[in-house]
């Protein structure tokens, strides 16, 4: 679907693809510099408006300090509890597992990491075969309750607790707490916004590129829209939907042909920094690498070196090594008779990423450095 918004208000809508997934981490878990007259537009009417993007910038544009989670647990955590994982079939799922298994290590827990495929039948074999080994917790992500609803009853009814993070779902209805849902997210779509209005001086021609069958990133695309058009009034804005299929194969096409047809674009933002792997290079091909600026959501490796060579300007640091500590976190607080709320309720960090601020290229990385010892003190384990 794209919709470009003028400063007069027309909207053109024309509908580019629809496809059919299972979640978020399925996928993640799953340009150059900006021609001279655009970034030399003054701000006009947006003056105000520059100055607000501004400042929720700069408060992101710090690393983060604190995890977020400040009440420690105040009772010995008890040892010796067994986890399922359930995996979602890429390696980011894997990474998510492995850091919340140095978390378990930690509290002297085991995990037992079940395989999928990505695909529902490969996600309900998961479930089923967790409820078969009655483990003392279940912990996934990505997946929504939909596709594991019988599970998750049995798992219910057998009082076994269940961990979620980064799906479109809420708390409750046994699934115990939800980390990084969808009330937490929209910071995003904040953050990339505040960029884009504050790069652009207030004169920003903008295409969002969105993969909205991911319910976890509809409230990133919306809070971005609105605080966009709330701070760079009457700049272009343009929301082109894509396929998961376009992932790895014609993403970089579909970007240079838009920005071919659009002359006077001049920012792209990506939901998912996958979308955004290959692009540099196409972008340079095609005799455009100075005519936008990029940020992307989510950022990863690959993305990361794009910022530290100047082919990408900017991304948004996201939780990942934090949210799989926090997951622990939660589990620690239900194994002691408190309630998790105090974990579903932390407001875990974010951060935007440029060259100035860029941590590491090499590997995914805590967005706050001494993480381990915060959780630790948290736990009474230091």
């Amino acid at each position: 679907m794209s919709r470009r918004t003028r400063p007069a208000g027309r909207t053109r809508t024309t509908t580019t693809a629809l496809f059919t997934t299972a979640a978020l981490f399925a996928l993640a878990a799953c340009g150059g510099s900006t021609d001279a007259d655009t970034s030399s537009k003054a701000a006009g009417d947006n003056t105000a408006g520059v100055k607000a993007a501004e400042q929720v910038l700069a408060q992101y544009a710090k690393r983060p300090t604190s995890i977020g989670i400040t009440q420690p647990v105040g009772k010995a955590i008890p040892t010796g509890k067994k986890i399922d994982f359930i995996l979602c079939g890429v390696q980011s799922c894997q990474d998510l597992a492995n850091y919340f298994t140095e978390a378990a290590k930690v509290l002297g827990w085991s995990v037992n990491k079940i395989p999928t495929q990505g695909t529902p039948q490969s996600v309900q074999a998961a479930w089923t075969q967790a409820v078969r080994d009655k483990p003392d917790a279940v912990v996934a992500s990505g997946f929504p309750r939909s596709v594991f609803a019988k599970q998750l009853k049995q798992l219910k009814d057998m009082d076994i607790p269940v961990v979620e993070s980064s799906t479109d779902d809420k708390a409750g209805d046994g699934i115990s707490i939800l980390i990084d849902g969808p009330d937490v997210v929209d910071v995003e779509g904040r953050i990339m916004a505040s960029w884009v209005t504050s790069d652009s001086k207030g004169a920003a021609d903008t295409v969002y590129f969105d993969l909205p069958t991911y319910g976890i990133l509809k409230p990133v695309a919306d809070t971005f829209r609105s605080d966009y058009e709330k701070w760079c009034s009457g700049c272009g804005y343009d929301k082109v939907d894509v396929p998961i299929s376009a992932i790895g194969k014609d993403m970089p096409d579909r970007v240079v042909s838009y920005v071919r047809s659009h002359p006077k674009v001049t920012h792209i933002a990506f939901s998912l920094a996958l979308l955004n792997v290959g692009v540099p290079a196409a972008l340079r091909a095609a005799g455009l690498q100075n005519k936008v600026h990029t940020i992307v959501n989510v950022g990863e490796s690959t993305n990361y070196e794009y910022i530290d060579s100047g082919q990408t300007q900017a991304a948004i640091g996201f939780n990942n090594i934090e949210n799989a500590w926090a997951q622990a976190d939660g589990l620690a607080r239900h194994f002691t008779g408190q309630s998790m709320k105090v974990t579903q309720d932390a407001q875990l960090p974010f951060m935007l990423i440029d060259k100035d601020n860029l941590i590491s290229t090499k590997t995914q990385f805590p967005l706050v450095a001494d993480y381990q010892a915060q959780f630790k003190t948290l736990w009474g384990k230091n």
